[in-house]
Order: C-alpha cells, then sequence, then structure tokens
C-alpha cells in the first residue's frame, strides 16, 4: 500500500498512546497509575449533562448549519465581549468538533507547499503534525526552562523568514503550564505588528490560571493585530467536556469563511447535541469553573512539592492548566542510567526514562521529547490526590535505584 507522502510525516499521539498503553496494562490486572491523558477527572457538570438531553429528547438532532447553530455563535460572542473584551459577530465565529479541529481546519485553509507556522517550543505535540499534513513547515522556536519556556520579542525577529504565515501562541501552554503576562503580550505584539503575518492564539485552558493571574490574549492587546489573530477556545477544560467535542474560533470573517467551506465538506455540522449542551455551559452557572480550578490549584502545589523532593528531578510551579512539566536531565546523570540505556534501546532520554518509569514504578508520564523538550516529561494532575502521593512516590522510589 502506498500511503500519502503527508500522513508519512506523521507518528500518533503521543499523549493518546501512553493514555492507550497505561490502561492496556489496568486490563491485564497491573496497578497503573496514569499522568498521560490531558482532560479533567471531574464529570461534566449535571445542568450541563441535563441541557444535552433536553436536546435528545426535544428532537434537536438533526443536521445544523456546518458552522453551528447560531444560539451558540450569539453565546461565543458574550463570552469574547464579558471575559476578553473583544468584540465579534457571527460572521467571525465558528464552531468546530474539538479545539484541535480548530487548528486542523485553519492550517488546511492557511496552508500552501513550505508556508512556515512558527510554534514555540515545548509546544502541544499536535501543531508541528497538522501543520505537516496541509502540506506546512513547522518551524520549531526552542524557549528556554530560564524564562519559564517563553518567547521574547528578539526570538521572534531572529525566527520569522519571507515564508512565515503564521505564528502560535498558547496560553496558559500545554505541557508547560507558562502563561504570559499583559507586558510580555505587548512585547511581542510591538513586534509581530511589523511583520505581514497571522497570529494563531490559543486559548483552551484560559480558564485554567492560579495564583490570582488575569488572562490576557495578543488580540485584546493590540487592535491592529486583533484583525490578524484567530482566537481558538472551546469547552473541553473549563467545563469537563472533553467527550463532547466542541471547539470554536474567532477571526477574520474571510478565513472562518473558508473554514466553514471546509467543514461542510469535511464532518459538516459539531454534533447538534453537544452545540446545545455547549450553549449551556456558557450561558450556565459559571461557578463550576472556580470549584474546578481551586481543586487544580492545591493539586498543582501538591505534585511540584513531591515532584521536587525526587533526586536529579526540578519543577518549576506551572502558571496555569493542569500539567507539570519536571526537568529530569538530572536522572541522565545517575550511575545506573546506562544499563537502562541499554535496555530500553531510544534516540532520547524522556522516552528511556518514561518506558523505565511504566515498567519499573507502573506509572504513565509522556516524554518531553514529544512536546520538543528531552529534558523534561509532562505529568497531568487532573487526577487525585491519592493518585498524586501514590504515583510520584513510586516515580521517586524507582529514580532512586539508579543513584
Amino acid at each position: 500500500m502506498n500511503f500519502s507522502e503527508k500522513i508519512l510525516k506523521v507518528k500518533p499521539s503521543a499523549t493518546l498512546e501512553i493514555n492507550a498503553l497505561a490502561n492496556s496494562l489496568k486490563a491485564k490486572g497491573f496497578d497503573v497509575i496514569g499522568f498521560g491523558v490531558g482532560e479533567p477527572d471531574f464529570d461534566t457538570p449535571d445542568f450541563i449533562k441535563k441541557a444535552g438531553i433536553r436536546a435528545i429528547e426535544s428532537g434537536k438532532t438533526k443536521y445544523t448549519p456546518a458552522g453551528g447553530i447560531d444560539e451558540l455563535k450569539e453565546a461565543i460572542i458574550n463570552k469574547f465581549k464579558k471575559d476578553n473584551n473583544l468584540e465579534y459577530n457571527k460572521s467571525n465565529i465558528i464552531v468546530n468538533c474539538g479545539g484541535k479541529h480548530s487548528f486542523y481546519n485553519l492550517m488546511q485553509v492557511l496552508l500552501n507547499k513550505d508556508d512556515e507556522v512558527i510554534i514555540p517550543s515545548p509546544y502541544w505535540v499536535s501543531y508541528p503534525a497538522m501543520v505537516l499534513l496541509a502540506g506546512g513547515t513547522p518551524v520549531i522556536l526552542d524557549s528556554s526552562e530560564e524564562n519559564n519556556f517563553k518567547i521574547t520579542p528578539d526570538d521572534v525577529k531572529k525566527t520569522i523568514t519571507n515564508k512565515t504565515k503564521a505564528i502560535v501562541i498558547n496560553s496558559p501552554s500545554n505541557p508547560t503550564g507558562s502563561t504570559y503576562t499583559k507586558e510580555e503580550l505587548k512585547a511581542l505584539a510591538e513586534t509581530l505588528v511589523n511583520y505581514d503575518i497571522l497570529i494563531i492564539s490559543d486559548d483552551m485552558y484560559e480558564a485554567l490560571l492560579y495564583d490570582n493571574n488575569k488572562f490576557y490574549n495578543i488580540a485584546n492587546i493590540n487592535e491592529e493585530l486583533k484583525k490578524r489573530t484567530l482566537v481558538l477556545n472551546g469547552v473541553s477544560k473549563a467545563y469537563s467536556m472533553t467527550g463532547w467535542r466542541i471547539g470554536y474560533m474567532a477571526g477574520d470573517e474571510n478565513i472562518i469563511k473558508k473554514v466553514d467551506i471546509l467543514q461542510s465538506h469535511s464532518t459538516s455540522n459539531p454534533t447538534s447535541i453537544s452545540q446545545w449542551a455547549a450553549l449551556e455551559a456558557l450561558t450556565g452557572d459559571q461557578s463550576v469553573i472556580s470549584d474546578m480550578l481551586n481543586i487544580f490549584e492545591k493539586r498543582r502545589n501538591l505534585i511540584v512539592g513531591k515532584l521536587n523532593e525526587i533526586p536529579g528531578v526540578s519543577c518549576k510551579s506551572p502558571g496555569g492548566a493542569f500539567y507539570a512539566f519536571p526537568n529530569v536531565s538530572g536522572v541522565y546523570n545517575s550511575k545506573g542510567w546506562q544499563s537502562v540505556v541499554k535496555k530500553y534501546k531510544s534516540d532520547y532520554n524522556s522516552t528511556i526514562l518514561t518506558s523505565y518509569l511504566l515498567e519499573e514504578a507502573k506509572v504513565a508520564v509522556v516524554p518531553g521529547i514529544e512536546f520538543g523538550a528531552d529534558s523534561n516529561v509532562r505529568l497531568s494532575f487532573a487526577t487525585s490526590d491519592a493518585n498524586i502521593i501514590n504515583g510520584v512516590g513510586k516515580m521517586k522510589k524507582a529514580i532512586e535505584k539508579l543513584l
């Protein structure tokens, strides 16, 4: 079978693979603690579930417009105005089948062969793959841990070329949890305004900010850049609705129109039932977000503290999202490391370490190389306190055996 060159350039999603492997081991009777999958462990709030049930019972189970129902678009417009001080019309909004679908569709309508998209590293695993699938070229812009994994205006100036079509800004970040301040975004905006490129602002973790920090994106920092910014968001993380598959996008109406055309020929409309549930999420009781956020903040403090007790491991406290991204490079210098390297053959140390932890400790974490950072691993703390204490404790014992 001869497959397309594009699909041969990409690998399966590492986060989903790790989760599947952990579940496979659990099915075989092993007690595996999984820190891999990026979704809240809370159930979808009842009032949202009931809205989905009402939609089924009232017959709202037919096709909708490809880009989403007007009621949901209006709710999204109101959300942007209330939360982000951004003004949009319905022609600027489209509803997609999850946040991943938003980014994928955007790449498909924007990119021609060899168009470049700047992706700061560490990055969400699917960004480069989706650029490649659209025939573009992902240009990885490395950030430093010393700068909390955030890029600077000088970094941007050195990376933009005449082939650059867009740059991605993901704050709070998956996998690092790093968040840009208003001042940092303003500095980036003052540089980006001088280049004729698009800005893709992935705000999926907007609601999950800690330490009383306030959310900003580059569209509400600079009015001129708002015209060139595509804002991506959704209900998956804030309302624990990952399986409902509703994301949405706001931006230039000509781009949105092209995404709508693509969607009409691919998935067609997002699930009708899910749209009505998402409408309820955006317009209903918002206290569910703060309740979940308070729990996540306590878990963040717990997991960061526990990780920093492990020899050879250091972990910065993330400002948002629900991921810890510890630096584990100290483990690579341990006495027993070479024996682990011989057993788990790989070109990447973080892959070797995650294989060792899964077999030795029955703990599943995601290798940092999948996010462009081989010195790190990612742990989702969207899990219970007991799992965090038990799982990180097992990691500690396994790593101590290498000393």
